[in-house]
């Protein structure tokens, strides 16, 4: 005979199971006083209640992963700081301490315990008396070779590769001078070395030596003064003038002079950097870093960017020598062509040990060249430049197809100014035609074959003609065309299907 299952009773709708609460109901009711909610049903209260143990309760559990992540035991403020940021819950203030934090318990009346922070007590006496803490150093920085060609040199600066020290100290004192040798190796070194790092090691009143300094014998001390002298001194006289040629072609093929190449190149620095007023000193710092990079027995491979800069002001400025001198927008071209000539040459010479300053020394010159608000002098110093750092494929590749627009945009206001004798039309006008002009050496420059150029308009038909213009504009276009290259015509040409 078949029995049947047992049937669950069902539960009658009004005796809910009681659910146990582990926070007490009566704090969320003060909270809700708190912010002027006098009346509160007592569902609404249990889950409120329930609410706030789930959040405390994910609060914990993401403060404790903290705490296992950062192989503690303890749970610090830090954690529950950290885990309400993750939770994205306004972060509490007030409670971050590096100290552990004490409670302490008050009873409100029965079952009702109130915790709160104890304060520490202070002693006025003994804070006034006690000694003041050590002024911490000011925070600095400093430069130093890491590795020199591949080899560390043995400065203080630099940590120490070799283990010998540690094995005799270990040796001769035991594991606490090994430990602490150790220790002493781990340690930053140096001006810029914090000090609380040495604290923490027990090594704060170790001395650390200063910086080796640069020894430079007396004699080269006075060849360098006198180079100075001799290229500083603008007095017209043949015999000052001789004397500078002198020093310049010294520096140009003298094979002693590694000591004092940092020495030059920070005197170039300085007076790009404070003579910008005076033509007179740009052109002959600009000399003298041209001799620098044509000495053929100098290593000027890590000074490469730091020569680019100076030139590059001098190449790219919006103002170069003094509004009173009658000569000046004369001699700022003479000093930005000679610039540019030097410009090529530090980035033809350098650019197989630094790949990104060629690139840079071109993107450089294009920005300058493309910016409407740049006076024309520095439009002329940025063609020039970027023709000279670039070459032929930089001009086809990234001005060609812009100059119709910059020739409507630049060209057409500066020659509607009306300068003085038309100087910054037509010599920005010829910088661009002569960049151009590149194009057409530079198949004979690579198999060092030179061709007869026309310098007339024959070999250029009238279609050619209208062609340029078309692309170039009127002004450069024309330009163009009466130099009367057919080749050169045929390189613009083409570099109109560039995308």
């Amino acid at each position: 005979m078949a029995t049947q299952p047992p049937q669950p009773q069902a539960r009658s709708p009004q005796n809910p199971p009681e659910t146990k609460l582990l926070w007490n109901p009566e704090n969320v009711k003060d909270v809700a006083e708190s912010v002027g909610v006098s009346v509160l049903a007592d569902d609404a209260l249990r889950v409120l209640t329930q609410d706030a143990e789930y959040r405390i309760g994910q609060v914990i559990v993401e403060a404790l992963r903290f705490m296992r992540a950062a192989r503690r035991t303890t749970l610090l403020v830090a954690d529950l700081s950290q885990a309400l940021r993750v939770l994205d819950v306004e972060p509490l203030y007030g409670y971050d301490s590096t100290r552990p934090l004490r409670y302490g318990e008050a009873s409100l009346g029965p079952g009702q315990p109130l915790f709160y922070i104890e304060d520490e007590e202070v002693d006025f006496e003994k804070l006034i008396n006690a000694p003041l803490p050590r002024v911490p150093r000011d925070i600095n920085f400093t430069a130093h070779w890491l590795a020199v060609e591949g080899v560390q040199p043995a400065i203080p600066q630099n940590p120490s590769s070799s283990a010998a020290t540690t094995t005799s100290a270990s040796s001769a004192s035991g594991p606490d001078a090994s430990s602490a040798a150790r220790s002493h190796d781990l340690l930053p070194k140096g001006p810029g070395a914090n000090p609380a790092a040495a604290a923490l090691a027990g090594l704060d009143n170790v001395t650390v030596r200063p910086a080796v300094k640069h020894v430079v014998s007396n004699e080269l001390v006075l060849y360098f003064d006198k180079v100075q002298a001799a290229l500083l001194d603008d007095n017209p006289d043949e015999e000052v003038v001789r004397l500078r040629h002198a020093a310049l072609d010294s520096v140009r093929a003298d094979p002693g002079l590694h000591q004092l190449v940092p020495y030059f190149v920070n005197l170039v620095c300085n007076n790009v950097t404070h003579r910008l007023d005076d033509t007179f000193v740009l052109l002959r710092s600009m000399e003298l870093a041209e001799a620098l990079v044509r000495n053929p027995h100098l290593f000027l491979d890590p000074y490469a960017n730091a020569l680019a800069a100076p030139v590059l002001t001098c190449l790219l400025s919006r103002r170069l020598g003094s509004d009173d001198d009658p000569a000046a927008p004369r001699d700022q071209y003479l000093l930005r062509e000679f610039s540019a000539s030097l410009l090529g040459l530090i980035a033809r010479r350098y650019a197989a040990s630094n790949h990104l300053l060629r690139p840079k020394l071109v993107r450089t010159c294009l920005k300058y060249f493309m910016d409407p608000d740049k006076p024309p002098a520095s439009h002329f110093g940025a063609i020039t430049g970027l023709a000279a750092a670039g070459g032929p494929e930089a001009v086809r590749v990234l001005v060609l197809k812009y100059l119709r627009p910059y020739s409507q945009e630049i060209l057409h206001r500066v020659r509607d100014r009306n300068e003085a004798n038309g100087l910054h039309f037509e010599t920005l006008t010829g910088a661009i035609v002569k960049a151009i002009a590149t194009l057409a050496d530079e198949e004979g420059s690579s198999s060092e074959k030179k061709t007869e150029t026309p310098v007339n308009g024959e070999g250029v038909t009238a279609a050619d003609r209208t062609q340029l213009v078309d692309f170039l504009g009127p002004i450069l276009g024309n330009r163009v065309a009466e130099l009367g290259n057919k080749k050169l015509v045929d390189q613009v040409l083409d570099a109109r299907n560039i995308q």
